[in-house]
């Protein structure tokens, strides 16, 4: 086999030039197109590296939230102290003061520390011990006789949660030169946590109550959780899906099956597609105007949280249902008419069900928007310091709650240093949300999608 030539030009002196040469202009245009692949292969790694810089940088801070250090000791359930009629009744236990409970612990903690110096540790006090325990260790003494009273005059091995300055400590974070400079903890405790570690007193272990308690003041980082945060945007996502939803394919639908192609039409898809792009602040203004000042809805109600997210996911879920609605070949609508259907049910019977998941898809992502505001929230009082769970639905819409996201917020605004590892953890426990409700959204799409 030859090469062809390229026929002459028809000018003297011109040249032939083989097919499997190429000539100057395309080298110059397959250099370009290796360094646009270039461009693109080193845009991609840059996104990588960041956001393995950012992971790591929120993985490295807030995984030791879910560590939390606790402190064992032998604790006698005085009956003259927490249940003086003897009647081992809740109601009547739960009378007693939180700081009836101070003399039981300084108790156990005397007889601890008397039994660490009879052992070889003379430089642990009760008082040192005393201020190496979290300040709500009475309430949660309380909270444990509470709920089980019929422990009440044995004694019992109860664990108490250490400060957050120790805890610190042994998670590698407060040093003794940091603490020779802190008014909370001294470098004398610090000694006493090695020495408790060591003989088996003190430990560190995986902290349900990160999880499902609620938020602590800020003395009590070590006590500090996300339940009633969790709890919150659990009710406004409920609110979201359940509004946001119908109203949203309902709208898609008539815009996109029924309506009639006019200006008024027109304006109404340039306002929604405008409305996807406006900053969240500025539906928590509306919120604020419509739902608590006009409305009169309660303040940091998880009832107001969802109702302005609805507002802001409505756009998103009507775009994408509308992007699935017109996926549907338009052979599906004419043979669903073709056979006697009606126009409703060409709409509801076939074209529906095929556009499902592309619907479920919008959904799941506008929900897990909706899931990671914070402006909004913020503008409408969830910023509130809330310490009790709000009660089931329907009540505990109307109830003070907070969200997930706004509980990063107050912890990142917090003077304690321990606050940062909480917000950290908080984080985390959100992007596992956001993870997996965009799993489930990747998983509808490519189960039920089809190709036309």
């Amino acid at each position: 086999m030859t090469d062809a030539a390229v026929p002459s030009s028809g000018f003297s002196g011109a040249e032939a030039k083989s097919l499997h040469q190429p000539d100057a202009r395309t080298r110059k245009r397959n250099a370009a197109e290796r360094r646009f692949r270039l461009y693109g292969l080193a845009a991609v790694c840059t996104g990588l590296l960041a956001l393995v810089v950012l992971l790591t940088s929120i993985l490295s801070q807030g995984l030791p939230a879910f560590q939390q250090t606790y402190v064992k000791a032998e604790i006698f359930l005085t009956p003259e102290q927490l249940d003086p009629s003897g009647t081992r009744d809740p109601e009547e236990i739960a009378k007693v003061l939180t700081f009836s409970y101070s003399p039981i612990i300084k108790g156990s903690l005397t007889a601890l520390a008397e039994d660490l110096q009879q052992s070889g540790a003379p430089d642990i006090t009760p008082d040192m011990l005393a201020g190496m325990i979290s300040g709500a260790a009475n309430a949660q003494l309380r909270d444990y006789v509470i709920a089980n009273p019929d422990e009440i005059g044995q004694t019992v091995e109860f664990e108490f949660l250490a400060n957050a300055r120790i805890d610190q400590y042994l998670k590698g974070k407060v040093t003794r030169e940091s603490a020779a400079l802190d008014s909370r903890v001294d470098v004398a405790q610090l000694n006493a946590a090695d020495e408790l570690v060591n003989r088996g007193v003190m430990e560190q272990r995986f902290n349900w109550d990160f999880i499902t308690a609620p938020d602590a003041s800020e003395n009590r980082p070590e006590a500090a959780g996300l339940g009633v945060a969790l709890l919150g945007s659990l009710y406004m996502m409920l609110i979201v899906l359940f509004l946001a939803l119908p109203i949203g394919v309902a709208a898609s639908i008539y815009l996109e099956e029924f309506a009639k192609k006019n200006v008024w039409t027109d304006i109404i898809e340039v306002n929604i597609s405008n409305l996807a792009a406006v900053p969240s602040i500025v539906f928590g203004i509306l919120g604020l105007a419509i739902f608590i000042n006009w409305m009169h809805l309660p303040n940091s109600a998880p009832i107001v949280g969802g109702l302005v997210l609805t507002l802001m996911t409505l756009p998103t879920i009507i775009i994408a249902t509308r992007a699935s609605l017109k996926a549907v070949p338009p052979s599906i609508r004419d043979a669903a008419l073709g056979v006697g259907a009606s126009k409703m049910q060409a709409v509801f019977h076939h074209v529906l069900p095929l556009a499902a998941p592309g619907i479920l898809t919008g959904t799941i992502i506008g929900l897990a928007q909706a899931l990671g505001e914070t402006a909004p929230l913020l503008l409408i009082g969830m910023v509130a310091f809330v310490r009790d769970y709000p009660d089931a639905p329907p009540a505990g819409l109307f109830e003070p709650a907070t969200g997930l996201p706004v509980q990063v917020y107050n912890f990142t605004q917090r003077a304690d240093p321990a606050f940062v590892e909480r917000a950290s953890g908080a984080i985390i426990v959100l992007l596992v949300f956001l993870v997996v409700m965009n799993l489930i959204a990747i998983i509808l799409r490519r189960r039920f999608e089809r190709r036309w």
